[in-house]
């Protein structure tokens, strides 16, 4: 798509400030923009300042179509409260935006790390299931005959090195190096260091009798719809570091099992130089069997199956030959084009393929 906007028409910020995160286009073209997107920071993060080269591409290059939204009542230390109390947050912000917006018609979500967990809880309590179609619904009722997330049509639904599977699984956190006993000893202090969102993404959090937030989150439960939700979406997006992401594993980022991780070269795509493989993924099919050698624990698998029911766009980065590969887990996203251009590839193939 042809850029028609320079990064002088983007919002100062001074607008930015009064808009309260909000990227668009010129004030006096507001009013076209009808697709919301919603941009979520990860742990002890700020999706301020990590999402701001992002939102300003999206609107530079798709000009009069979205309105970007950065979170921002999930920062910094808020992101230790746990993955439901920033999904309340989240999608309470997420309305606010919307009535103040009555022209958006659609919208979608981009987020970073733990804040993909954060976005699926969200959307979870934004659901509306579709109403039923009556004879004769007019084309101005016709939204109403589909899921929606506060009134808005889904879209595209985008996570950026998200512990999709958790934390826990064998290598799933990178920096333990595989060393059982490390792994063991993370699962017993994790919630000192990064409090109920540690015990989240550890799968401890099932001292009520009820199973840990991410399994919760494999269906609807209760009056949260996670699983709806997220089908309702016209495409879903996970982009996963293959390596060198010392804080999220390339298995829990991508959504699977060992024997499903492919093979990558170095990429020789000009445009894409850090993309080493994408593939689409279909909706699982429950007559597949596994042997007890692909599944590494009963706990990823069930979380595994239950995400794989519905399809994913895998699209998988390698930083290996930056000279900020230690830093992947942050590079794929991209926080200051001026400090540093590895990620901008990956911002752009988002853009590319986002659909509108």
């Amino acid at each position: 798509m042809e850029c028609k906007m320079r990064n002088s028409d983007v919002c100062s910020s001074e607008e930015v400030a009064r808009r309260e995160d909000v990227f668009s286009c010129p004030q006096s073209d507001v009013s076209s923009a009808d697709h919301l997107v919603v941009m979520v920071n990860g742990i002890l993060g700020s999706s301020s300042a990590d999402w701001k080269f992002a939102a300003e591409q999206f609107v530079n290059t798709i000009p009069d179509k979205v309105l970007v939204h950065r979170s921002k009542r999930n920062a910094a230390i808020q992101t230790l409260d746990g993955v439901d109390v920033m999904g309340e947050r989240l999608s309470l912000e997420v309305l606010e935006v919307i009535k103040q917006n009555p022209n958006l018609h659609k919208i979608s979500f981009v987020a970073h790390s733990v804040g993909g967990l954060v976005a699926r809880y969200a959307i979870g309590r934004l659901y509306r299931p579709p109403k039923e179609i009556l004879e004769g619904l007019s084309v101005e009722d016709s939204k109403e005959s589909m899921a929606t997330l506060g009134g808005l049509v889904p879209m595209n639904f985008i996570t950026v090195a998200t512990p999709h599977l958790g934390s826990r699984g064998n290598k799933q956190v990178p920096f333990l190096f595989g060393v059982s006993v490390l792994e063991k000893a993370a699962v017993l202090v994790i919630h000192w260091i990064f409090g109920r969102t540690g015990r989240h993404l550890f799968l401890t959090d099932d001292e009520k009798g009820e199973p840990p937030l991410l399994k919760r989150m494999l269906e609807d439960f209760g009056d949260c719809h996670f699983m709806s939700a997220l089908r309702s979406f016209h495409r879903r997006v996970a982009y996963s570091n293959v390596g060198c992401d010392h804080i999220v594993g390339w298995r829990t980022s991508s959504i699977r099992r060992n024997m499903d991780l492919p093979k990558w070269e170095e990429s020789v795509n000009e445009k894409y130089p850090h993309i080493v493989h994408e593939e689409l993924c279909k909706a699982y099919d429950d007559k597949q069997v596994f042997t007890n050698n692909d599944i590494i624990n009963d706990s990823e698998e069930e979380l595994v199956t239950g995400l794989s029911r519905v399809s994913w766009e895998k699209v998988d980065v390698s930083f290996h030959n930056s000279k900020l590969s230690f830093a992947a887990h942050s590079v794929i996203q991209v926080k200051d084009n001026y400090l540093h251009t590895d990620g901008v590839d990956v911002i752009q193939h988002m853009i590319d393929h986002f659909c509108v």
